[in-house]
């Protein structure tokens, strides 16, 4: 770098000496001419000097002033019409907004006015993603029969997909039933992702006896190219192995083998691993990991997060140990279900300060802990016996911004339970009203648990009348459902 550096700086120098030499001597530019010598003996001719000077010094001066003038002219100019396109731009946001307000109400009546068929589809695509986004599946349905009813609109089996799946998350598989046969009536055809997001309703919910079906169905529809592809099989695989129908599951797998077109990839094998590791079966689960990894499928973050989380409930830390190794290995950065499935581990082994060392190592990694890792908090302190410790985490999550669920409050009621702090257990109850969190059947049953255990009958017989209730409000609802007549 050097050298370079002084070869160019030594060329730049000798061209420049070199140029320097050979320039000719000064010679006055020619718009440069003499000033004309005034006649002394004429009076006028100092002022008549003085005065063209002046003339000209007040002609340089005016040419100023009408270019000022000018450039402020233009620049009023500008500023005018960009005051009345931001006007016009300000009206027509004004006009979008009110608009889309205006659609906002008609959706959420059941009946808009009588221009409801004139809406903008950009205005309903928005509210129609917002809800599938947030799975309010009903919700997402009225603007969906909303969408139905205007004058431009022509059915799209993308949207009817981005529907089904949302059904199948929120477990309305007969809803997605509907939707479904609602899409091959208005002409769509049904391909193999809109058979997938039906079957995947199914199995969500635990009808896999339906799911299956249609998964047949599919088999035998007439329609080019509609086949099972890999993610309808994984689909199945991971429903089964869900249920614990380990007999299916690998009857699918096999099936799955025997289509050309439909090779397994890495997730059909964690769905297997999950399957056979979640039940207890680890040396399953590790020949079926030897026999993926032959076939050429290669593990990921998600294998690994399967893997630690089967080892540490089975309470096999050495190999658990094996697998951090390996990944530390080769560069698997830890993700927030690594951190929650190592803490649970070292929280159900006991070795709290193992796990409040990761839970700080979490942190410090800037990975934000969520309602899973301090469920694995609360209760490892629970069977601790260390009340100061889950205070410790009410206050932590005092001072955060984690959305809490029913599943915490759950674990935090059963920790309250096992320590006999009864009041504390109670007061959980008020602290599910305030995060918007009802109880349920689960919340009762834990706190009627830790009642009769401490010895008090008659708060245990109170819950007992609670649950009994909901029971009853819940069946008359349904059938007041299927009793009442429809209007449409």
């Amino acid at each position: 770098m050097a050298s370079s550096s002084s070869c160019f700086s030594g060329s730049s120098i000798s061209s420049a000496y070199h140029h320097h030499r050979e320039r000719p001597p000064y010679m006055k530019p020619k718009f440069i001419q003499s000033r004309p010598i005034s006649n002394q003996n004429d009076p006028y001719s100092s002022l008549t000097s003085i005065t063209t000077t002046c003339t000209e010094k007040n002609s340089r001066n005016v040419r100023g002033e009408r270019d000022r003038d000018r450039e402020n002219l233009e620049r009023e100019s500008r500023e005018r019409k960009e005051e009345v396109n931001n006007k016009i731009a300000s009206k027509k946001a004004i006009s979008v907004i009110l608009r889309r307000e205006a659609t906002k109400a008609i959706i959420e009546k059941k009946k808009g006015p009588t221009n409801s068929k004139k809406l903008l589809p950009r205005t309903l695509l928005e509210a129609l993603h917002e809800r599938i986004s947030a799975l309010r599946w009903e919700s997402a349905l009225k603007v969906f029969e909303l969408l139905q009813e205007q004058l431009w609109y022509r059915p799209n089996p993308g949207i009817y997909i981005k529907l089904i799946v949302m059904l199948g998350k929120c477990k309305q598989p007969d809803k997605a039933q509907e939707l479904f046969q609602s899409m091959i009536d208005e002409g769509c055809m049904a391909n193999h992702e809109s058979y997938t997001a039906l079957v995947s309703a199914y199995s969500r919910t635990g009808l896999l006896d339906q799911a299956f079906s249609h998964l047949e169905q599919m088999k035998v529809t007439p329609e080019q190219g509609v086949k099972p592809n890999t993610i309808t099989y994984n689909t199945l695989i991971d429903a089964y192995g869900k249920a614990g129908r380990f007999g299916e599951m690998e009857s699918t797998l096999m099936e799955m083998l025997l289509e050309q077109e439909c090779q397994p990839d890495v997730w059909t094998m964690n769905s297997t691993l999950r399957a056979f590791g979640g039940s207890g079966q680890i040396e399953t689960m590790e020949r079926c990991y030897e026999k993926f990894q032959s076939a050429g499928i290669r593990p990921s973050i998600k294998t690994f997060n399967i893997l630690l989380d089967s080892y540490g409930k089975a309470g096999s830390y050495e190999k658990m140990s094996a697998v951090m190794e390996y990944m530390q290995k080769y560069y698997f950065s830890w993700t927030i279900v690594t951190y929650n499935v190592v803490i649970d581990a070292f929280g159900r082994a006991g070795d709290l300060k193992q796990m409040e060392y990761l839970f700080r190592l979490m942190r410090s990694e800037r990975i934000k802990p969520n309602c899973v890792t301090l469920c694995s908090l609360v209760r490892s302190y629970g069977r601790a016996g260390a009340k100061e410790k889950i205070e410790g985490v009410l206050r932590f999550i005092e001072n955060s911004d984690i959305l809490l669920d029913t599943v915490f409050f759950n674990c935090l009621v059963d920790a309250y339970g096992r320590l006999g702090c009864l009041a504390e257990m109670r007061h959980v109850l008020e602290m599910m009203e305030k995060s918007g969190c009802k109880p349920g059947k689960v919340t009762y049953s834990t706190m009627i648990k830790a009642y009769t255990s401490n010895g008090v009958s008659s708060r245990a017989k109170e819950l007992r009348d609670i649950i009994g209730r909901q029971y009853v409000n819940r069946r008359d609802s349904k059938l007041s459902q299927i009793d009442e007549p429809h209007f449409h």
